[in-house]
């Protein structure tokens, strides 16, 4: 049995009460401490609240789906989220991870692949350290990112990014004009061991141009070349 950091803290959303009951206690024999919530809306408070370092959420949930629970906690939060569902559809699949959701899970599941998951998310989620080489201070045009003080400066005012965005826009500035795949970008920025696909690099380039680009719909900056990836221009 694989121990679990004391503090890592996991909080389960699911209205099925011996599936609840399961999770949580094998959540638990790993040495995690457990949260339980069987309906969305509770899920929702008590994350907002007790900020988990991690949430298994169901996607057929009472009171606020899994689908609107993920997109709310995406407005302020980078807590990993798997989702777990019943629905084994490819859109339905795309649909939790256009909303923010790390991994997913279709039921039936085995409990130490998921167990599995639980710990790659985990040690991928925090941020993961910068290189010891290179400057600490990156400029493209407006933008400036501080390695050392772990800030972005976005034409003249501080932007407020997610830890894997941060990550990511770091990683772009350090490799200028040169074309990533989805696959060396999970790789270099999540971890060789990360268990979610391409749509997770997809999602935080949607949101990082959000932030950085004049037109996010036209990007001039972090740009994608059909068939081989995304590619930062300064």
């Amino acid at each position: 049995m694989v121990t679990a950091p004391a503090k890592s803290r996991v909080l389960v959303v699911e209205d099925e009460e011996s599936l609840l009951f399961t999770l949580a206690h094998s959540l638990k024999r790993e040495g995690y401490t457990v949260i339980t919530a069987n309906r969305g809306d509770d899920g929702l408070k008590v994350a907002r609240e007790q900020h988990p370092d991690l949430i298994l959420l169901d996607v057929m949930l009472p009171g606020l789906d899994g689908i609107q629970v993920c997109r709310l906690l995406r407005r302020d939060s980078d807590v990993p989220i798997i989702m777990l569902t019943a629905l084994g559809g490819e859109g339905d699949r795309v649909a939790g991870l256009d909303t923010g959701a790390d991994d997913y899970m279709p039921k039936p599941f085995g409990m130490r692949e998921l167990m599995a998951r639980v710990r790659a998310l985990l040690r991928r989620s925090g941020p993961r350290a910068a290189p010891d080489t290179g400057p600490s201070l990156l400029v493209s045009g407006d933008i400036q990112v501080d390695r050392e003080r772990h800030e972005v400066t976005y034409r003249g005012a501080i932007l407020r990014l997610k830890p894997k965005e941060f990550e990511l826009l770091l990683f772009f500035l350090q490799h200028p004009g040169r074309v990533f795949s989805r696959e060396q970008i999970l790789d270099e920025v999540w971890g060789y061991d990360f268990f979610g696909g391409p749509r997770t690099v997809d999602v935080h380039i949607r949101w990082l141009r959000q932030k950085i680009e004049a037109d996010p719909a036209n990007p001039t900056r972090l740009k994608t070349v059909r068939g081989s990836g995304y590619l930062f221009e300064g």
